[in-house]
């Protein structure tokens, strides 16, 4: 039997929203082991002067909780 447990991270990136996911679960990764899977809960753009200057993502991982 397996057990998984999830928690809430939030990342920004300046380049895109894929960007924001893929190095939030890398960096997640550098503390957290066993990585499932990711659930996309959120996102929003930071706007300044009309532009957009930040990319950010709020987002659900699950890992395995190791024995």
């Amino acid at each position: 039997m397996s057990v998984a447990k999830v928690i809430e991270i939030t990342s920004l990136s300046k380049k895109s929203f894929e960007d924001a996911i893929t190095e939030g679960i890398k960096r997640a990764g550098k503390t957290v082991s066993n990585i499932e899977g990711a659930w996309i809960k959120e996102q929003k753009v930071q706007v300044k002067d009309g532009k957009i200057i930040g990319f950010r993502v709020n987002m659900n991982l699950t890992f395995i909780l190791d024995d």
